[in-house]
């Protein structure tokens, strides 16, 4: 009995009809959104982050050289 009721022919229409309508109606919500803008503040924040990111790889590179023991300075165990 459920089974007929969902295979039937209008049923079915009625679901594929709801899904487009739902579509259409997020579509023409997010299409009025602003996305992707930014103040000069924010823009200006970003910038000395990354400034900072930069001196802080550089920093952490430099302490990686000091501490990483020199290609021929390793001790084998032969004598």
């Amino acid at each position: 009995m459920l089974v007929d009721l969902l295979f039937n022919p209008w049923v079915i229409i009625f679901i594929a009809v709801s899904v487009v309508a739902g579509n259409i109606a997020a579509l023409k919500y997010t299409a009025n959104m602003k996305v992707g803008t930014m103040s000069k503040q924010q823009k200006d924040d970003i910038e000395k982050l990354k400034q900072l990111d930069a001196e802080r790889q550089k920093q952490t590179n430099k302490n990686l050289k000091d501490k990483s023991p020199a290609d021929g300075d390793s001790e084998s165990g032969d004598e």
